[in-house]
Formats: structure tokens, sequence, C-alpha cells
């Protein structure tokens, strides 16, 4: 092989550097493991957790990471995400356009704030390594991000749940992680702070919801705030392949957000006709 063919090939494999994933003919290496040695031998969650971060997860993290990718995998097909999935499905859309036209708005709004509420929860704790009590560093932090970034406070409250089921349990098996000395419960602290705090502004309970207890899920295992976003995405994904595979299935053709026989307010001019030119 000539020089420059050799340097061609360095110049290439340093473009295409990666630390993730090794292979040739004959062999697949992920993160260093053979991964014939982790077929049927870690789990998918485990194996997430490896790609992501380099290294696999304790039992302990794996328990608690995969009971948060399991909480946000579907909330029903009125979800924007899960609706458009099943509407791209009845225009014809295969099961990947399907979901990645889910995927593709899964973002500020609809899908990162789980992101926003990590980035809220280091404020918090800055904040008290600052010196600040918790309390105070709590309600310091709601009205900075207030002030920054608009009234909603991300993690918290829900439009269609008093209580967001997931929360609850998604927070007690942070608390069982904290006893074993799995997560240290710096998050949690935060997060339950905040809750105290809007309660106390609000006049009533503003209880933590699905992207909250993710976010101190994630926050606590030490996945970056933006992993937040992508991993509410893995989990979402897996609704909006059930989703449009059901709506394949029914073999609906060109679904509207709304029955045929509904129809959206017009709040434009009244009728009127052209002008005839003379």
């Amino acid at each position: 092989m000539s020089e420059d063919t050799e340097g061609a090939k360095a110049r290439i494999g340093e473009w295409w550097q990666s630390g993730i994933t090794d292979f040739e003919p004959g062999k697949i290496w992920l993160r260093g493991y053979p991964v014939e040695q982790l077929i049927g031998r870690t789990g998918f969650a485990a194996t997430t957790w490896l790609m992501v971060r380099g290294e696999l997860p304790s039992a302990g993290e794996a328990k608690l990471f995969e009971a948060a990718l399991v909480a946000a995998v579907d909330h029903g097909p009125q979800a924007p995400s899960t609706a458009i999935a099943r509407m791209a499905v009845s225009c014809g859309a295969g099961l990947n356009g399907a979901m990645a036209s889910a995927v593709n708005v899964l973002d500020d709004i609809h899908g990162g704030a789980g992101e926003q509420a990590m980035e809220l929860f280091a404020d918090v704790m800055a904040r008290i390594d600052a010196g600040a009590a918790p309390d105070d560093a709590a309600s310091l932090a709601c009205a900075a991000w207030r002030e920054t970034r608009g009234a909603f406070i991300p993690g918290f409250g829900h439009r269609f749940h008093q209580t967001d089921p997931r929360a609850p349990r998604l927070m007690a098996l942070v608390d069982e992680a904290v006893a074993a000395g799995t997560v240290e419960g710096r998050l949690a602290a935060a997060a339950r702070g905040i809750e105290s705090a809007l309660a106390a502004d609000k006049g009533k309970p503003i209880g933590m919801n699905v992207d909250g207890a993710t976010a101190v899920v994630y926050g606590e295992l030490g996945f970056a705030a933006p992993l937040a976003r992508g991993l509410f995405v893995l989990s979402r994904s897996v609704g909006a392949l059930a989703h449009a595979w059901e709506e394949q299935c029914q073999g609906t053709r060109i679904k509207s957000p709304m029955p045929p026989e509904m129809h959206h307010l017009y709040t434009g001019p009244p009728p009127r006709d052209l002008p005839i030119e003379e």
C-alpha cells in the first residue's frame, strides 16, 4: 500500500474518530466490550447507559435508570408527538417516518422540560452551596427562572393530572436509592424544595410531574442536562412506535386532528365579494 493511501486512511480515521464503537469484519466492540458478550447478559437500559456514559452501571443505577425510561414511554394518543405519528402513518408514512415525525416535535415545550428542570435544580444546589438556606434557594431559583425564562416552572404541574402518578413512584425509588447509597439525594431535595416553594407561592400544591421526576433521576445518576431530553425522546419513541403500528393496523387513511364532522372555529373576515373591475 502506497504512502499516500496510508495517509488517506489515517486522515479518514482521524476525521471520524470515536470512543464508542470499534468494528471490522467479524468484530463489533461497544466501549471495548465484544457485542456478543453483551447480548443476553446486559439489558437494554444498561447498554444505553454504557453507550452514553462509557461504563456499565451498577445494579442499583441500572434499576433506577430503567424506571425513569419506563415512566416516560407513553401518555396516550392525544399527546401531540403521538398524534402526529398516527396521522403520519394514515398519510402513508412507514413506521420509521412516523417515529421521526413524532421525535421532531419533542422540543423545548413538549419533551424538553426534563432538561430545563435539571438546569433549575442545578441553580438551587448552586445557591445552597453559596450559603443560601434550602427554602430560600428554591424560591430564589424560581424567581430567577421566571425573570429570565418565563412564567412556566419546568417539571411541575400537569394539564391533565392533579397528581401525576408517575412522579411519586419515581421519587420513592430515588429515596430507596439514596438509602442504598446508590445516589446522594441532592437533586431530590432541590426538587422537593421547589415543590414547597411553588405551593407557598400559589397557595395550593403544585406537584412534580414526570419531567421533574425523571430529571431528578437522571441528575442523581450523573447524566448531563441535555441528555434528559435525549433520554425522554428514547422513551417516547417506544410509544410512538406502538401507536403508529396500531394506526397502521387500523388502516385509517388521511387522519386529521379532528373527526370529519367536527370543524375548526373560523375567525377571519365575513363572506365578501371580490370587486368587479369596470
